[in-house]
């Protein structure tokens, strides 16, 4: 396994070629400047900003998730069947 890897997972960075229209290309350039980032990062944070808050609880969401008995059972036997490769993966 070389070093640049953990189980068989390439960590190295990949780079994408992007095409903005002018005026999302001025806005980005604009946060960039702002944030005193160069343009590729300031795309990078924003777009990781943005999968985090899609992606994942916040602290208020997740004290409401953990305040529910019921649904943390459900969500419980829901883990438990998956585990076992019974019910149904809906996308």
């Amino acid at each position: 396994m070389n070093k640049n890897e953990i189980k068989g997972i390439d960590l190295m960075p990949k780079t994408i070629t992007l095409r903005l229209s002018d005026t999302d290309y001025a806005a980005f350039a604009a946060y960039a400047k702002a944030e005193n980032r160069n343009l590729a990062n300031a795309i990078e944070t924003l777009a990781l900003k943005q999968l985090e808050e899609t992606l994942f609880a916040d602290a208020l969401e997740m004290e409401e998730i953990l305040s529910r008995k019921d649904l943390l059972k459900r969500i419980q036997t829901g883990i438990e069947q998956a585990k076992k490769g019974r019910g149904t993966f809906v996308d």
